[in-house]
């Protein structure tokens, strides 16, 4: 018997979306590598790394449409984001001003 699998056209739609752009980000910092995470109801949050050390992050609507996204956008996809690949990540004055002001009583979060 054939797997006949129905797919949500509008989830398909979605994911491909994400993918054109997980795509450009990758494309603009010379490759990129990637961590889905599933935060609940919202969703699933890709965070993504480029080569240059740029971050970003893009949340998509369900777990599934996360995955097939990176799937299609062919990046490295990790389990976690912790060690080389987190240490990837190169932040900047603005990351840095933003946690000071959270943990230290710093510049609030405008």
């Amino acid at each position: 018997m054939a797997d006949t699998q129905q797919v949500d056209p509008k989830a398909e739609r979605k994911a491909t979306r994400l993918a054109q752009r997980i795509g450009s980000f990758s494309k603009a910092h010379g490759g990129a590598e990637g961590q889905v995470a599933y935060i609940g109801q919202r969703g699933a949050r890709i965070v993504l790394v480029g080569e240059d050390g740029t971050w970003g992050d893009i949340v998509a609507s369900t777990y599934a449409i996360a995955q097939e996204a990176v799937r299609k956008s062919g990046i490295t996809v990790h389990e976690s984001f912790d060690g080389e690949f987190a240490a990837k990540v190169r932040t900047g004055p603005y990351e840095w001003s933003r946690m000071a002001g959270i943990q230290l009583g710093g510049p609030g979060n405008r």
